[in-house]
């Protein structure tokens, strides 16, 4: 009986660590999610200065169908047409904050670690202690 006692309590310990392990893993998979998604908005915002000569407009949030996921906006991607000013590339609902002038934007997202990630039109990709910008701010450093 102390026999059976005991391995059930070692296969308790071993189920916790696995159920631990598997915690992190998932959240460093939503990490990894938003760092991808702030990458392909920042391509799409380059796509979109591309066509406007501008950044302004790039965290305006003017349709629900532009959502960081799915940055591209919709009727262009149907079409197979090119960016406009006006269409939005990263949706501020979606990000913690997003900021943009005709010179420059930078957008930050939390992460399930701490902190945040933050990209911007100078090509800059890195992790931040907090998940904000200040009010303005169009770069990363």
């Amino acid at each position: 009986m102390i026999e059976l006692l005991v391995v059930i309590a070692i296969i308790g310990i071993l189920s916790s660590v696995v159920l631990a392990s598997l915690n992190t893993a998932r959240n460093k998979g939503k990490d990894t999610a938003v760092k991808s998604n702030l990458a392909n908005a920042r391509a799409e915002a380059e796509m979109f200065y591309d066509t406007s000569s501008s950044y302004d407009g790039v965290c305006a949030n003017t349709t629900a169908a532009n959502v960081i996921g799915d940055s591209v906006d919709a009727a262009a991607k149907a079409t197979g047409g090119s960016y406009a000013a006006g269409d939005t590339i990263v949706d501020t609902a979606s990000v913690a904050a997003c900021h943009d002038s005709s010179s420059g934007w930078a957008a930050v997202a939390p992460l399930k670690a701490g902190g945040g990630y933050c990209v911007d039109s100078t090509g800059a990709s890195i992790a931040v202690a907090t998940g904000s910008l200040a009010s303005g701010e169009v770069s990363c450093n």
